[in-house]
């Protein structure tokens, strides 16, 4: 009865609690005890509010009995990644530098989780300041991943991801400037959308550089959740200048049939070298489509080629973000993260280089701007890996050796556009680990990634399975 608890989806919890069916205590505490049987193997959970969870908990079930309904998560659990500010809370950012922070006020998305009814029960690990692709900082250690202790858990949303696959919360709240959401869903084979920029205002985020291209969004085991939990967390706060009034779609019934859409898909292309399990799981995902209905061929990227995202971003990291940080780190940096001292020691941008960088992107934004034109969806890896070994500076990729960083090579470009995009669970590799689909679509289009998200999910073969981690 409990993993019947613990694994069912955000959603199905908030009609049971509605119903009478199960009660919040009863909710809240079996995802209590889940994370003590599990959490100290993955170290995804970092700041566990098990009292003050249970006592809203107490008073929600009391609300109940009174025919009271706080709103469509009343009830529900929830976690926040550790760069996301929760009011008295703990929040190190990853880092030494924020070991005794704590947060004056809640970010506008965790104000939004609480208002309509949701219990948080906890913060969940990153690295320093959100910046790398794997979770793991000298506050905290690494965060492993269910589905194989020792393999990363993806970043920078890597608790979130963990604590989700592992069945210690339903729904999370992550953040994405590289592909910190949909990385992490891909390697721990949860769901993982990074909305339209300015669709989920960014208040109460850290850090606060590049926020043209820093994207708030939720993780969930089923697109189903991740449908609901949108339109609880978008739209602007009158506080973040980004956030646009754009009203979210009614998202409908994902599982009506989709309409015949028209899809471009590479498996490979300027993103080499790409995995050969991960290739096919998007040829399958294409066929897939194309079983459904849709209009589904093969895209040509090749002026990509010449500008590579992961180029144009490092451009934008050293620059913007060096300077930012700059006045944050003075004099403390003997207490940084090696990886994070070793971002920081290299170069800057000359201004020519960084002038490209703008250039390049623009060039991106309009070609984007292109396929969207004769496409109503893209479908690409989420990553050139599955997840891999800690620590890993370089990674194999059937038998070629490149940068741990190749790993965001296909989500970065997304975050650059601001392109809503989604990794959802589509197959695994031969060893058994587990592979996304990365679906984009048009700028606050949000209700057809969703859609054809939906539907892939709907035939993944292996969808029920869950990560055993009864002898790890």
């Amino acid at each position: 009865m409990t993993d019947e608890i613990y694994y069912s989806d955000a959603s199905e919890l908030a009609r049971r609690i509605a119903a009478k069916e199960l009660s919040p205590v009863e909710v809240v505490q079996t995802h209590l005890d889940r994370i003590e049987a599990v959490n100290p193997r993955l170290n995804a959970i970092v700041e566990l509010q098990g009292d003050d969870a249970l006592e809203r908990a107490r008073t929600a079930e009391t609300a109940l009995s009174r025919g009271e309904s706080w709103g469509p998560l009343h009830g529900v659990p929830f976690t926040i990644k550790d760069c996301i500010e929760n009011k008295g809370v703990r929040t190190t950012r990853g880092s030494k530098l924020y070991e005794d922070y704590y947060p004056e006020d809640d970010a506008t998305v965790v104000k939004r989780l609480l208002a309509a009814g949701g219990i948080f029960i906890g913060k969940t690990n990153m690295p320093e300041f959100a910046l790398w692709w794997e979770t793991g900082n000298l506050v905290y250690g690494f965060t492993e991943n269910p589905w194989m202790i020792g393999r990363t858990a993806g970043g920078s949303s890597g608790g979130e991801a963990s604590a989700i696959a592992a069945g210690m919360s339903p729904l999370g709240i992550g953040s994405d400037v590289g592909g910190s959401i949909r990385w992490p869903a891909h390697v721990a084979g949860i769901v993982g959308l990074k909305p339209t920029h300015g669709r989920v205002p960014l208040t109460g985020h850290f850090p606060e550089t590049l926020l043209r291209f820093m994207h708030v969004g939720p993780m969930a085991r089923s697109v189903r959740d991740i449908a609901f939990a949108m339109p609880i967390i978008t739209g602007p706060d009158d506080a973040d200048p980004y956030a646009l009034p754009v009203p979210m779609p009614d998202l409908g019934d994902l599982d009506r049939d989709l309409p015949k859409l028209k899809v471009g898909f590479c498996a490979e292309g300027p993103f080499a070298p790409v995995m050969t399990d991960i290739q096919q799981v998007v040829k399958n995902a294409a066929a897939a489509l194309e079983d459904m209905g849709c209009d589904v061929e093969e895209i040509d990227l090749a002026g990509w080629h010449d500008r590579q995202a992961q180029d144009i971003s490092m451009a934008y990291f050293l620059g913007e973000g060096a300077f930012d940080f700059d006045p944050i780190i003075k004099g403390r940096e003997d207490e940084l993260a090696p990886s994070m001292q070793r971002r920081l020691d290299q170069p800057r941008p000359s201004a020519e280089d960084y002038y490209r960088s703008l250039q390049d992107t623009e060039w991106l934004r309009q070609d984007v701007k292109r396929l969207f034109s004769t496409y109503d969806l893209l479908l690409l890896p989420t990553s050139t890996t599955t997840a891999f070994e800690h620590d890993s500076a370089f990674i194999d990729i059937d038998g070629e050796s490149v940068h741990g960083r190749n790993s965001l090579r296909i989500t970065v470009p997304f975050d650059l556009t601001g392109s809503p995009a989604i990794s959802v669970p589509f197959g695994w590799s031969g060893d058994g680990l587990p592979i996304g689909a990365h679906l984009i679509g048009r700028h606050f289009d949000e209700a057809t990634v969703l859609h054809a998200a939906a539907a892939l999910e709907a035939r993944h073969e292996g969808a029920g399975r869950r990560p055993d981690l009864s002898s790890k």
